[in-house]
């Protein structure tokens, strides 16, 4: 009883201290001082270009990930990244990831290509390099196609319109100029390293303006609420569930996360991450700071 009462009373000293000075820091109360598991967050484009997301990339704009120079340029961004050494890699998969370290195992013995997905190039990599013996694949779906198209959920015309629509991009001036940084961001790209591109893409600025296409302009600024409803049906909600399956991992302090996703995610994770006291997160152009 007796330590819980001297900790009691160190708390209390700092806390009267800071307030003191005009501030108190919340982790005081929140993670009194005990390490938390540091997290790398990654946002990527999709080098296989599956042509799922608002922005489709021009076939003439598109990167060989398979050629000597980019492979060269993915072992300067794996190093990278590696000086972080995670201790776990969480990828936007479902939760089965057996499809990708068997074709890991197979791509070992000489048999396949590593698939193209940056899920394989840079995840799978980082695994072998780092002799990790798995990944942890925690993507989800959204609760507004749960509804639309599960059948024990009981869907209604409103929803069933929005699902069909999904009230996203547009062609009004911002989302046009949207559509202009997403082609100039292609051709940088193309024509920069790996690691410059990814070094650009994972800038505070950048992360940001990218969830900014989902609530500038265009369907989500609709006359009732279809754009807001649907943006947190879909969008917000997917990531807060996968957010959730992060949660969900078992860790210890000293586990450092390494998340990587597309870039569209990162904005909002990082918005969770640096809300929850239950992580730190490391921006990605810090990596090498202290080293």
């Amino acid at each position: 009883m007796t330590k819980y009462i001297i900790a009691f009373s160190c708390i209390a000293t700092l806390f009267f201290n800071k307030q003191a000075a005009g501030q108190v820091d919340p982790d005081i109360f929140l993670q009194k001082d005990k390490k938390v598991p540091k997290v790398l967050l990654v946002g990527s484009w999709h080098f296989n270009y599956p042509g799922l997301d608002a922005n489709v990339t021009k076939e003439a704009d598109r990167i060989n990930i398979y050629s000597v120079q980019r492979q060269n340029e993915l072992e300067e961004l794996l190093t990278y990244i590696a000086a972080f050494k995670p201790t776990k890699i969480l990828l936007e998969s479902g939760p089965v990831t057996g499809y990708l370290t068997y074709n890991f195992k197979q791509w070992k013995a000489g048999k396949e290509k590593l698939y193209a997905s940056e899920r394989s190039q840079i995840g799978i990599r980082l695994m072998d390099k780092l002799n990790l013996d798995t990944v942890y694949g925690v993507d989800d779906g959204a609760l507004l196609m749960d509804i639309h198209y599960d059948t024990s959920f009981k869907s209604t015309p409103y929803i069933d319109s929005i699902t069909r629509r999904h009230y996203f991009g547009g062609d009004d001036s911002i989302q046009n100029s949207y559509n202009q940084f997403y082609n100039y961001q292609d051709k940088y790209e193309l024509h920069h390293t790996l690691l410059e591109s990814f070094k650009y893409l994972n800038s505070d600025k950048v992360l940001s303006r990218y969830f900014g296409a989902y609530i500038a302009g265009g369907q989500f600024t609709s006359p009732d609420d279809e754009g807001p409803d649907a943006l947190s049906m879909f969008w917000m909600n997917r990531n807060l569930r996968l957010f959730r399956n992060i949660q969900r991992i078992k860790t210890k302090e000293d586990d450092r996360l390494l998340v990587l996703f597309g870039a569209g995610h990162i904005a909002i994770l990082k918005w969770l991450f640096e809300c929850s006291p239950e992580y730190q997160v490391v921006k990605f152009g810090d990596v090498l700071k202290g080293k």
